[in-house]
């Protein structure tokens, strides 16, 4: 099927006429979803380089030779402290703004401008580093304010991309790209920094989003009707499945029902359910290399590669997840509030099962099995929670994202502090053993919390004040009333005109009624013939539920 033109459609760019803006054997939406999962990987990729140059330098200060080092950092919990936390703190400010640019502006502009500045910022920490634990705080607060438009402005790109019944698996393979980068982020990292040194991460990533900012600029578009390459057959089918809900204008910041927000129970339930997500997945991005080398010695390259094998199996659970519930979904064997507690709550549930296995091994093998099989499951919660906004209300899906995700981000910057202090003397053995136990029963506490609440206030239904309230319509005149055609009930009565004073003269008199022409009447004066109109010939049926493209 050829493309059919559209009016939104912009012509072929100058590069377009030398390579197309399109991937070999991808459709563009899936085009999009792996591009942002490759985003997401470089972001958090960036989030393990600070942990594995903080192992690098404490392990060169604290070697037995006594040996000086080139650029010691000696920093208390409390600078370590404040430099984890200060991402957080600029990652927090930026959420429901970015929620609502993202609602306003091209989603796909914002995203690909806060991964590639973070990149930017991320190449410049190993400098800060050597000025002092405050010029890196500031980067750490920048790096965060650009990345904290990121999940929000993601959602924006599949209000305008995601089918309804591929919203699922869309954005799991899109969020996926979180897990990957840890996936890859930490070994990696770890590698670098021992081989080569501890800058070399901050570096290697930051030239790596730049090189991906590229990409993204020349195949991501705002919508299907401005992709100058898209297949007919998948703009119709997007077009189609998402009706005009993405043709109305975005409601102004005071038109935003902000008030239905706060009174909503299912938007409470995705807010707790983030929150409790964003607390043990900062634990384990955090302090994950920290508990396998302080609880069983393992030394930063080994715990770089066996803190990334759960993360690596959720990374291909993530996708797998999204597909089953979509599956569910489609085929009628669930409803949609359903599936979305389904896995929400069976995914917290399993994390926290395992994490109290976790908190009472005595082995790094059974503790590194134990961990995997937890970290694995909770990615089936990517289909709950995270998807969730798209259901309820896919018009405010990217505001509500970055609600969410704002006050979930909350956790994350409360988790450095508390762990921290929960491990001080998590260098002398017998004080790590408990300490670290302390910490994943908290964690498995946190999760059976946002079981309860999401499996009782969680909805995935369209909620009444999600969509714009229809426009008045004035009510028909009744058959049964007299209608006279002699009387003019709103001309004015005899000598009630205004006089006239000087030259004002008074109001002239309405124009006559024009006759309207009445096609087709010979008995109506004016009456012209007009064809009547043909219907077309029948087609063959085509369904649009499916393009089966990917």
């Amino acid at each position: 099927m050829e493309t059919p033109p559209s009016p939104d459609r912009p012509p072929p760019r100058q590069i377009d006429k030398y390579v197309r803006a399109e991937c070999p054997c991808l459709s563009a939406r899936y085009t999009v979803a792996l591009l942002a999962c490759f985003g997401f990987s470089i972001m958090f990729g960036m989030r393990c380089n600070m942990s594995m140059a903080k192992l690098k330098m404490t392990e060169k200060h604290n070697t037995s030779s006594g040996v000086a080092e080139d650029t010691p950092f000696n920093w208390t919990v409390a600078v370590e402290s404040t430099i984890d936390s200060s991402y957080f703190a600029g990652y927090l400010i930026t959420q429901v703004p970015g929620g609502y640019l993202a609602s306003m502006y091209p989603a796909n502009k914002i995203f690909g401008v806060a991964i590639v500045a973070s990149a930017i910022f991320n190449i410049a920490i190993p400098g800060a580093m050597a000025v002092g634990p405050a010029a890196v705080v500031i980067l750490k607060i920048a790096q965060g304010f650009v990345e904290g438009v990121t999940y929000p402005s993601c959602h924006g790109i599949w209000r305008m991309w995601a089918p309804p019944m591929e919203r699922s698996r869309l954005a799991t393979l899109a969020f996926c790209g979180t897990y990957a980068g840890i996936v890859i982020g930490m070994p990696l990292s770890g590698l670098l920094t021992d081989y080569i040194s501890w800058q070399t991460p901050f570096y290697f990533y930051g030239v790596c989003g730049v090189i991906w900012y590229m990409a993204w600029l020349w195949l991501v578009f705002e919508r299907p009707s401005k992709h100058p390459h898209i297949s007919g057959r998948e703009l119709t089918y997007i077009e189609q499945s998402l009706g005009t809900s993405t043709q109305a204008a975005m409601p102004g910041f005071w038109a935003t029902p902000w008030k239905e927000f706060a009174t909503s129970p299912p938007v409470y339930a995705i807010i707790v359910a983030n929150f409790c997500r964003t607390w043990n997945f900062c634990l384990l991005v955090i302090f994950q290399s920290a508990y396998f080398n302080t609880r069983f010695n393992m030394q930063i390259t080994e715990s770089g590669f066996v803190g990334a094998i759960p993360h690596l199996i959720m990374t291909s659970l993530v996708p797998i997840g999204g597909m089953m519930a979509d599956y569910l979904r489609k085929n009628n064997i669930m409803t949609t509030t359903n599936v979305r507690k389904l896995f929400n709550c069976g995914g917290f549930g399993l994390e926290a099962f395992f994490f109290v296995l976790v908190a009472y091994a005595d082995n790094k093998y059974v503790a590194t099995i134990e961990l995997t099989l937890g970290v694995a499951c909770s990615g089936f919660a990517i289909s709950g929670y995270n998807v969730n906004h798209l259901d309820i209300a896919p018009r405010y899906a990217s505001i509500l994202m970055g609600l969410s995700n704002g006050i979930g981000t909350i956790a994350g910057f409360i988790v450095p502090i508390v762990i921290d202090y929960m491990t001080q003397d998590k260098d002398k053995y017998e004080k790590a053993i408990t300490e670290w136990r302390a910490v994943f029963l908290m964690g498995a506490t946190v999760h059976f919390v946002g079981i309860t609440i999401y499996g009782i206030f969680a909805s995935g239904e369209l909620q009444p004040w999600a969509e714009p309230t229809p426009p008045y319509e004035a009510p028909l005149k009744a058959l049964d009333q007299e209608t006279t055609f002699t009387e003019q009930a709103s001309a004015p009565l005899k000598g009630s005109e205004p006089p006239a004073y000087g030259s004002i003269l008074p109001p002239r008199p309405p124009a006559p009624a024009v006759q309207q022409h009445v096609p087709n009447n010979p008995f109506v004066s004016g009456a012209f013939y007009q064809a009547e109109p043909v219907q077309p010939p029948a087609e063959p049926y085509h369904d649009l539920t499916d393009d089966g493209t990917y």
